[in-house]
């Protein structure tokens, strides 16, 4: 079987980056109401914007290396800044927070522009600091969602983000990556390894309704535990801003817990309880508190419509759900 031609292969990236840009907009509609929105309209322009860096190689509009390595420098930007708005979700500044995330896709896409108005011809340069902030932020997302359920879709989208930035790594060369014929591979295989990251992801949420909708089922009942109430919306949470926020969140409301009593403790894998609720010296009413306590917390990143979409019953959030059984 005979290799596939060049712009053959980047056609195939183009049509890959396209549908995984697809799926970063469903993303963002299935985030609605939380903080993570930003995140998902970022990954969407990212791929749109691999999409055209693909479908002009595929086409022959890049045979200038010059164009072509600033071409890719500002279609790695924008694939950096997903990772950087998570990393702000937070309200009320979130909002704000996006105009530093844009910024810096500019910051980092202006040795591309540089070459293109200074130096016409002329190959990006790239500083060192840079060469060595834009893998470190890959980590960093890598990081944020390895512990997670995410684990294996973050892995090929980090994947496939390093391979797309090799030559703007420490010690790599441009020449090589904008005119050798294996660098159309080397884009397929990153291309599929997005999409395929993608499709993971999605498929992993869709698998996840069944449960959220049991949840809230379950936590409508007046009889069900502070955690049934308390897991669902936080794991959800957990899937989608990852370990930063979530680890801050449980370190907040255990904050909380120590000061008032609470027999319970919020860990990275839900709430536990830490000593018999029926202990005669504990507060009566430390479920009704602890419900507050978290929903206070969790409505700096979600909406209470999206805490009703993943299993927060609406009795609570009226505050005249019946004192839970822990």
């Amino acid at each position: 079987m005979l290799p596939l031609h060049p712009t053959h292969l980047s056609g195939v990236a183009c049509v890959a980056a396209c549908l995984s840009a697809i799926v970063a907009a469903w993303g963002a509609f299935c985030v609605r109401g939380s903080t993570a929105v930003p995140a998902a309209l970022w990954s969407a322009a990212a791929c749109l914007a691999l999409a055209a860096e693909m479908g002009a190689r595929a086409a022959g509009g890049l045979g200038d290396p010059a164009a072509a390595a600033a071409a890719r420098l500002a279609v790695v930007s924008l694939s950096l800044c997903p990772a950087l708005s998570l990393l702000g979700a937070k309200r009320p500044q979130h909002g704000v927070w996006q105009l530093i995330v844009g910024t810096l896709a500019v910051v980092l896409a202006m040795p591309a522009a540089s070459a293109l108005l200074m130096r016409p011809g002329s190959l990006p340069t790239v500083h060192l600091l840079e060469r060595c902030f834009m893998p470190l932020l890959v980590l960093v997302g890598w990081m944020n969602f390895a512990g997670t359920r995410r684990a294996a879709a973050v892995t090929a989208v980090a994947a496939a983000e390093l391979l797309l930035m090799r030559g703007f790594l420490p010690g790599a060369s441009l020449d090589g990556v904008a005119t050798a014929a294996s660098a159309a591979t080397i884009d397929a295989a990153a291309a599929g390894l997005l999409l395929g990251g993608t499709l993971l992801a999605a498929v992993q949420a869709l698998l996840n309704r069944p449960g959220r909708a049991n949840g809230g089922d379950a936590a409508n009942d007046p009889g069900v535990s502070v955690a049934a109430i308390i897991d669902p919306p936080f794991l959800a949470l957990r899937e989608t801003l990852g370990a930063a926020w979530t680890l801050r969140i449980a370190e907040r409301f255990d904050t909380e817990a120590a000061a008032h009593g609470w027999p319970c403790r919020l860990r990275f894998g839900g709430l536990e309880t830490v000593r018999d609720p029926l202990d005669p010296h504990s507060d009566p009413l430390w479920h009704r508190d602890a419900l507050r306590a978290f929903r206070a917390l969790m409505r700096r990143f979600v909406s209470d419509a999206w805490l009703a979409r993943h299993g927060w019953p609406k009795a609570v959030v009226d505050g005249q759900h019946a004192e839970p059984q822990a």
